[in-house]
């Protein structure tokens, strides 16, 4: 078949690389001039099965009343006149009771652990190198309050096969010494050795330019504008040329992969997402001192942010603001990750070369993404990652891959849609059960 990938972030060219492994002619769409040049850009680099606990939990109701109105706070509610923000918040709130919060841990960690397993299988393969980094993740926290609330979710985490041991304070030091001037302040951690860190705009690129020299196309600088539909199936892409010129793009099927700004293509045909732009920042910077910088990636849950090590520079990111679609840099924000940096390893980068990045994570209210089927038999989604995109892009791309040529999926996941089809066919082998995709 031919397939088009909407989307050259991870997402798509994931996508691209597996639906490509399968033998069909695929073209990858994305309005921007080089591929990963969106969210997938300066993420915090982290592959985390562990960081699986959602947004939406029990505690999250009264954290969020806590930060009103603070302009540094880790997540930050910006009220709008906007009925999609106010509709997705909703949601967002009936995702906190925890058996939801259990069902939507074992998605994100099923489908993270067979995500890091393909990846790794995919960098042995291809000999990828993009700063990567199998020292594991580990996450401290600094409250005890928090620390004990995170033994529960950790055990649940173990059940399902991800191995996120609690530690000491002393024990998470010993892991990673540049942690030792804060030692005072650390309740204690936990751990995940299987986990990974590594660059997601080098490992994009680079699989790209693999991609292309094994067939793959890329239409670059090309904003796609509207998806047609006749006789109940999609029938062609509508985009702009780098020109100006309209084109219509006809394929046996579509992937869309376009993260935050997928729910508005969609919506004229009828097919409503739960997803919401949050507004990711990221500092990257030279490492200074290496003696106290970090090699270990790390996570800090009282400020919610994520520090990998790529090379010889510090990524450091964190936060999220839903404040639509404007990705103007909040100054008072950038400069909270900056102290946070100071504080825990105090000259490890060099503050005056700095670089400050934001970008729009697709959020979905569980934190679980949208893979699979949609109405339309020859339309399907991979997106909604929300921070885990890097975590679960292999995965979804080989499981949307397989979705799109009529095969089961390899993993128990919550797919969109009622049966994997193959376009033009009928309907193929059963999928796990769907997820929902309504108003948002």
């Amino acid at each position: 078949m031919k397939v088009i990938v909407l989307g050259a972030g991870l997402l798509g060219v994931t996508s691209a690389w597996f639906l490509r492994e399968l033998g069909h002619e695929v073209e990858v769409i994305d309005r921007q001039a080089a591929c990963a040049a969106e969210t997938s850009f300066a993420n915090g680099g982290q592959v985390s099965v562990s960081h699986a606990e959602p947004w939406a939990n029990p505690g999250a109701p009264l954290k969020l009343l806590k930060w009103l109105g603070r302009e540094d706070a880790p997540l930050l509610f910006r009220l709008r006149a906007d009925a999609r923000q106010w509709a997705w918040g909703l949601q967002f709130l009936r995702e906190c009771t925890p058996a939801r919060t259990r069902h939507n841990i074992r998605q994100i960690v099923q489908l993270g652990t067979y995500s890091r397993q393909v990846l790794r299988a995919l960098r042995q393969e291809l000999g990828l190198h993009y700063d990567q980094r199998t020292q594991g993740i580990l996450h401290f926290y600094t409250s005890e309050r928090e620390f004990e609330a995170a033994h529960a979710p950790a055990a649940q985490m173990r059940e399902l096969g991800c191995d996120r041991r609690v530690l000491s304070a002393a024990e998470a030091v010993a892991i990673e010494p540049a942690l030792r001037g804060a030692q005072h302040q650390l309740a204690g951690a936990t751990y995940t050795p299987e986990d990974e860190s590594g660059d997601a705009q080098r490992f994009v690129t680079e699989l790209a330019r693999q991609g292309a020299a094994r067939g793959v196309g890329f239409r670059l600088s090309h904003q796609v504008t509207a998806l047609h539909a006749a006789g109940g199936r999609l029938d062609h892409v509508e985009v702009i040329d780098p020109q100006g010129r309209y084109q219509r793009l006809q394929a046996d099927a579509v992937v869309v992969a376009l993260g935050a700004f997928s729910p508005a293509l969609l919506q004229p045909l009828g097919i409503r997402l739960p997803i919401y732009p949050a507004k990711g920042y990221s500092v990257t910077m030279p490492v200074r001192d290496p003696g106290r910088a970090h090699q270990v990636s790390l996570t800090d849950d009282e400020y919610k942010l994520v520090f990998s090590r790529l090379g010889d520079r510090l990524r450091i990111a964190g936060t999220a603001e839903l404040n639509g679609f404007e990705r103007q840099l909040n100054r008072v924000r950038c400069q909270a990750i900056v102290r946070r940096v100071e504080e825990l390893f105090p000259g490890a980068g060099d503050l005056e070369r700095a670089q400050f990045w934001s970008g729009l994570r697709p959020a979905t209210p569980s934190n679980v993404p949208l893979i699979g089927g949609t109405a339309l038999p020859n339309l399907f989604l991979n997106t909604g990652h929300g921070t885990l995109g890097w975590t679960h892009a292999c995965g979804s791309g080989r499981s949307i891959a397989r979705i799109v040529s009529g095969l089961a999926p390899e993993v128990d996941f919550a797919f969109t849609g009622a049966a994997s089809r193959r376009p033009g066919h009928a309907a193929g082998p059963r999928r796990p059960a769907a997820a929902p995709i309504s108003g948002a």
